[in-house]
């Protein structure tokens, strides 16, 4: 039982204006919550005064010190005093200039809440000075003092004044940790700017200026750039750019997913959320992808005064922007890295991420008619047609009875392939995955190509082929609607009654009838035939949901693509199927044009490459 407890009686208080510095310390509160969050507004300032060099000192993680220099244009003497006042900035001046910001920070609270919680000396020298002028925040005095053209702020005791802030600090070596984080990500975005870290006197990270693609590989190592793809798509008003981590090289954590807009980094669930949607059917479980991405979007499309952090934004329009990132990563993630085995490496070696002429986004793969004949392969092969081992492999006892919900699916509406003169017989080379020369155990497949072999899970990779033709004739057919004999209705909320209203077009594209019957209920009249047997009224809500927050629903289409996921598994080759090379190679030319090849449709790997060299080193050849 709880003890019963009198509320104190209530005492009228007078309305009274706060001290202006307890109104700095409640404002600190929400700008400065740890040491990093200091280093990220004194770069954000030195970044906004042109410099070309930051780098950053640090004490005991940066609770005891933080010195943040600078060799930018400085600030003259006359406004030091003003530069650490509330609400007193350079960057804007009117709401004009809010509604277009192009530098970091605007907002004028920066240096005036860290200077509220901590001993602040801030030391500059403009260009044509006789000397730079240092001021202390405590005490208001300015004297002369030496150093070069920019500005040192020197942060000393974080929370000095505010002990129960200071509790809440981890250890030295995690604040540390979270500072170096804060400094990485704006080298990310500035390669023209060269970054130093301090700590108790040594040197922890250092990056040079440089080109965009030495910089990303610096910060986030080579490893990255060799295991992610190339993200460029260019609408007008909105262009994104970047690298897209490969499926199999996803993470457990979220530590490397990198989004700036503008070139600020920002934290955004509408970008995440599109970004994760491009990797649903080629992630394996809980997987994490890696990803940097940097939107271009007009300064009046964006609101980036949301948050005293401003590390969230405001999109004008939110399902353009969530829409454009993942058809960006979806399209770089579609292009079967089989294809791209037996090309030459790029000269850069990240082509296309900040170029303003880079090559588009990568597109459909060749459409099945177009691919030539497979004939007269290899010597010991067969004269079996490709045309003709496709259907071979391809006609599974399920498969024949298999359809996709709304349209029919018989094997004379596969993709018709050329049937015309016997090509010339090909080198292993010109194949991406080569020739077939073996299977084992019933599931893999042995095929030698330029680079040595390659192990090829059956199963896997023709299930992710039927999918991808699932989806193809899915996309190309009407999506059936089955009205519903009695009405279901439902209590509903008054964002879900008017999402219903403005969006009854897109609700009857996707096979939905939901209209309101009252100002608290909705009725729902039709549902998709594919999801028939389904809990209507809770796929009813998603979607409505999903209207609200972004824009454009992606619920059904999940759902469609998990049923025809289902009928790709079943109607896949079996293990334990004998296959013949003519059907295995069959196979392999499949993959080879078919998107997303790469990976099954639950995100296991369908082929791995084992290169001449590596055999070698497992037979200790050459030594």
């Amino acid at each position: 039982m709880y003890a019963e407890t009198s509320s104190p009686p209530s005492t009228p208080r007078p309305i009274r204006e706060l001290p202006d510095e307890l109104v700095s310390q409640i404002a600190a509160g929400e700008v400065i919550e740890r040491p990093a969050s200091v280093v990220r507004e004194l770069v954000d300032n030195a970044l906004d005064a042109g410099s070309r060099s930051v780098t950053v000192k640090l004490t005991s993680g940066g609770i005891r010190s933080i010195n943040v220099e600078d060799d930018g244009h400085g600030i003259p003497r006359a406004d030091l005093g003003l530069a650490l006042r509330r609400h007193a900035t350079s960057k804007i001046g009117s709401l004009a200039d809010l509604e277009n910001v192009s530098t970091m920070g605007f907002r004028g609270e920066a240096l005036a809440a860290i200077a509220s919680v901590s001993e602040v000396a801030l030391c500059s020298r403009t260009q044509g000075a006789e000397h730079a002028e240092r001021l202390d925040a405590r005490t208001g005095e300015i004297m002369p003092a030496a150093r070069g053209v920019g500005t040192s702020i020197e942060v000393r005791e974080l929370f000095f004044n505010t002990p129960a802030r200071r509790k809440f600090l981890k250890t030295e070596s995690t604040e540390l940790a979270h500072c170096v984080e804060a400094v990485r990500r704006h080298a990310l975005a500035r390669p023209d700017v060269e970054f130093s870290i301090w700590h108790e006197g040594k040197l922890v990270q250092h990056w040079r200026r440089g080109t965009p693609e030495q910089r990303l590989i610096d910060v986030l190592d080579a490893d990255f750039e060799a295991q992610s793809q190339p993200v460029a798509l260019d609408l007008g008003v909105l262009r994104i750019q970047g690298r897209a981590g490969l499926p199999e090289a996803a993470r457990s954590r979220t530590d490397h997913q990198y989004v700036y807009v503008n070139g600020r980094y920002v934290r955004d669930k509408l970008i995440a959320h599109g970004v994760r949607s491009a990797y649903e059917d080629v992630l394996h479980g809980g997987r994490q992808p890696a990803y940097v991405l940097f939107i271009e979007i007009h300064p009046e499309r964006v609101d980036v005064n949301v948050h005293p952090t401003k590390i969230e934004v405001r999109f004008r329009d939110s399902r353009e922007v969530h829409q454009g990132v993942r058809k960006a990563v979806e399209a770089a993630l579609a292009q079967p890295r089989a294809a791209q085995a037996a090309e030459p490496p790029a000269t850069s070696p990240l082509p296309g991420l900040f170029d303003a002429e880079a090559s588009p986004a990568p597109q459909p793969s060749t459409p099945r008619s177009t691919m030539p004949t497979w004939e007269g392969f290899a010597p010991q092969q067969g004269r079996l047609g490709l045309a003709q081992a496709a259907v071979l492999y391809a006609k599974e006892p399920q498969a024949q009875t298999l359809a996709a919900p709304g349209f029919e699916h018989t094997p004379s509406q596969q993709p018709a392939i050329s049937t015309g003169a016997p090509q010339p017989a090909r080198e292993t080379s010109e194949w991406a995955l080569g020739r077939a020369v073996a299977q084992i155990a019933g599931i893999y497949i042995l095929a030698e190509n330029a680079q040595g072999l390659v192990v090829v899970d059956m199963h896997a990779a023709h299930e992710r082929i039927v999918y991808e033709r699932l989806k193809r004739d899915l996309a190309h057919a009407t999506l059936e609607s089955q009205p519903l004999l009695i009405p279901t209705t439902f209590s509903a909320t008054t964002e879900e009654i008017a999402s219903a209203e403005a969006h009854s077009s897109d609700l009857q594209a996707l096979g939905l009838d939901i209209a309101p019957i009252s100002p608290t209920r909705l009725a729902i009249r039709s549902q998709p035939a594919a999801l028939a047997g389904g809990d209507i009224v809770a796929l009813a809500r998603s979607v409505l949901s999903e209207l609200v927050q972004f824009g454009g629903s992606t619920v059904i289409e999940r759902a469609q693509h998990e049923i025809l996921s289902s009928m790709a598994c079943h109607g896949a080759v079996r293990a334990n199927r004998q296959l013949t090379l003519d059907e295995m190679n069959a196979l392999l030319r499949d993959m080879e044009c078919t998107e997303r090849s790469d990976q099954c449709n639950h995100g296991r790997p369908t082929w791995r490459q084992i290169t001449l060299r590596e055999l070698d080193q497992m037979f200790w050849r050459g030594r």
